[in-house]
C-alpha cells in the first residue's frame, strides 16, 4: 500500500513537470489579478492627481487674472500725451479723441492734477459702442521765469481718464463713478507735452483738425433738433387755418341776421 501511494506522488509529480503550464497558469492568474489591482490603483492616483492639477492650475489662473491689467474700453487719439500750443500767459486748447471699442454703453470722466488752471469739455459722458467723440481740453499757460521758453517739456501737469460700463439709456452724472469704485478702471494717465506755434509740425496740424472738428460737433450739438412730427394745434398754420375757418363762420352769421331783419 504504502508501495502504490509512493508510486502515485511519483506519478503526479512527472505529470506536473511534464505540463508546468497548469501551475503557471495558476501562479499568472493571482500575479494578474494583483497586477490589475496595481493599474487601478495607479489609474485612481492619476485621476486624483489630475483633479488636484486641475483645482491648483484654476486657482493659479484666477490669481495671475487679478495681477493683469483690466481691459481698455476706450481708444484715445493721441494715446499718451495732451499736446497744447505753447503761448504764455494765454488760455490754449487741445484735444484728444476717444472711442467706445467694448459692446456695451461707458462712461468716461476726467481727472487733473491742475484743476484750478485746467478744465475739460465735456467733462464727462456716456459713449454707445462704436461712438466717438472729440473732448477738448483748456489749460492756461503761465509765464516762465526768466521769459525762457520752455518748450519739448513734459509739464508735471497729469490727466487721468476712467471708464465705467453701464446699461443703455442711463443718464451720465459724475457720481457713478463714486457709486461703483470696484468698476472703474484707468484708461490712460495723459501727460501734457508742448508744441512750439512758430514751427510746423505733424503733431501740431494733427492739433488744428482735431479742435476745428470739435468746434464743428459742438455747433451741430447746440442746433435744435428738426421737427420730423405732425404739425399739432397751436401751431404755426393750423392756428392761422383754424382763424381763418372762425372769421368765415362769424361773417357768415352775420350776413345771415342781416338778411332775416
Amino acid at each position: 500500500m504504502a508501495i502504490a501511494d509512493n508510486h502515485k506522488s511519483q506519478s503526479d509529480g512527472k505529470l506536473w513537470r511534464l505540463c508546468p503550464f497548469w501551475q503557471s497558469g495558476t501562479t499568472s492568474s493571482s500575479s494578474s489579478s494583483s497586477s490589475t489591482q496595481n493599474l487601478h490603483n495607479q489609474n485612481q492616483s492619476h485621476q486624483n492627481g489630475a483633479g488636484s492639477n486641475t483645482r491648483s492650475s484654476n486657482s493659479v489662473s484666477s490669481v495671475a487674472r487679478s495681477f493683469l491689467p483690466a481691459r481698455r474700453r476706450l481708444r484715445l487719439d493721441p494715446a499718451n500725451n495732451l499736446y497744447f500750443p505753447y503761448e504764455p500767459g494765454k488760455q490754449v486748447r487741445s484735444a484728444v479723441r476717444m472711442k467706445n471699442t467694448s459692446r456695451s454703453h461707458v462712461a468716461f470722466k476726467f481727472q487733473t492734477t491742475a484743476p484750478k488752471s485746467c478744465y475739460m469739455r465735456p467733462p464727462g459722458g456716456i459713449l454707445a459702442p462704436g461712438e466717438s467723440i472729440i473732448a477738448t481740453v483748456f489749460k492756461f499757460v503761465e509765464q516762465p521765469e526768466n521769459n525762457e521758453k520752455q518748450l519739448d517739456q513734459k509739464s508735471k501737469v497729469k490727466f487721468k481718464i476712467m471708464s465705467l460700463k453701464v446699461k443703455a439709456g442711463m443718464d451720465y452724472v459724475p457720481e457713478l463713478f463714486d457709486e461703483q469704485k470696484d468698476q472703474v478702471i484707468v484708461e490712460r494717465i495723459l501727460r501734457v507735452v508742448f508744441l512750439d506755434v512758430e514751427r510746423p509740425s505733424p503733431a501740431l496740424e494733427k492739433l488744428k483738425r482735431q479742435l476745428a472738428e470739435a468746434e464743428a460737433a459742438l455747433e451741430v450739438r447746440k442746433k435744435p433738433p428738426p421737427d420730423t412730427g405732425p404739425r399739432v394745434v397751436g401751431e404755426g398754420l393750423v392756428i392761422d387755418e383754424w382763424k381763418e375757418r372762425r372769421e368765415k363762420y362769424l361773417a357768415k352769421q352775420q350776413v345771415e341776421a342781416v338778411d332775416s331783419v
